[in-house]
């Protein structure tokens, strides 16, 4: 399996824009990954301030039950966040904070929280429930998953309309990154999955990466899985993080912000 996954120069992979989106309801599109440390995280909060950048209606729900930190990256406070809303004290909507910066709107989880990580799977099919019901009020649901493959990441991804699988070069990720998108077709038949590759030192290697997982997935999975984009290293994005500021922010020209913008063209045509 793990030869299966070394990159390779052949064969290169397929960029796909997917379904063009539609009128209203919005989307609600989930980021998953095999395991931590891919940059996962920064990819969602990067994608909606680049929507948002395009007119979009975003919202940015961490997903991450049990171990949230979007607000962490984006150096937020919340008085209130999903598990208060999972309570039955407010409604989703009042749980909702304006990132005025990055132009979005952000539903914190709540970090450390075993009992969201643990969540009996009638609460976790309700938070999907609740999170596909804000479609008619965002453009884009942007869902920031938990890494891994625990039961209620499994059951938020098969919820979403689009799913995508944020990977890098290593060989963990990529073998982690295929067993995410294994359970995916267990779990959701036929649903739209991407891969995004982070972290590639540049454009050839990281098509050479996304190839490589598209092979394993097209001959152990006989499931032929598009790039949705790639975005390169960058040494502004590690400035940012420190800082808890998006990346349009303070490099709006950079080249991973260029890569990110591709990929919003792909994911909201």
């Amino acid at each position: 399996m793990m030869s299966d996954l070394a990159p390779s120069a052949e064969p290169q992979p397929r960029f796909e824009p997917g379904p063009a989106a539609g009128p209203a309801p919005g989307k609600l599109v989930a980021i998953a990954s095999g395991k931590g440390g891919v940059g996962k995280t920064w990819m969602a909060i990067t994608l909606a301030q680049t929507l948002a950048q395009r007119g979009r209606r975003v919202l940015l729900a961490d997903g991450d039950l049990g171990l949230a930190n979007v607000d962490v990256q984006l150096g937020l406070q919340p008085e209130r966040d999903l598990q208060a809303v999972l309570s039955g004290k407010i409604a989703l909507t009042q749980a909702v904070m304006h990132h005025a910066e990055g132009g979005f709107d952000v539903l914190a989880g709540r970090s450390g929280s075993g009992a969201l990580a643990s969540l009996r799977p009638e609460v976790v099919e309700h938070v999907a429930a609740l999170l596909r019901a804000a479609t008619g009020r965002w453009d884009v649901v942007l869902l920031d998953l938990g890494a891994g493959l625990a039961p209620a990441t499994r059951r938020l991804a098969a919820a979403a309309d689009t799913l995508l699988v944020v990977a890098t070069d290593e060989p963990t990720s990529l073998t982690d990154a295929y067993a995410v998108l294994k359970l995916h077709g267990t779990d959701r038949p036929g649903g739209d999955c991407r891969i995004v590759v982070n972290q590639a030192v540049d454009i050839p290697s990281g098509r050479r990466t996304a190839a490589a997982l598209q092979r394993a997935c097209a001959t152990f999975l006989r499931r032929d899985v598009p790039l949705a984009g790639l975005v390169r290293r960058d040494e502004r994005v590690r400035d940012t993080i420190r800082r808890q500021t998006p990346l349009l922010s303070r490099h709006p020209n950079s080249a991973a912000a260029a890569d990110v913008a591709m990929l919003a063209r792909a994911v909201d045509p």
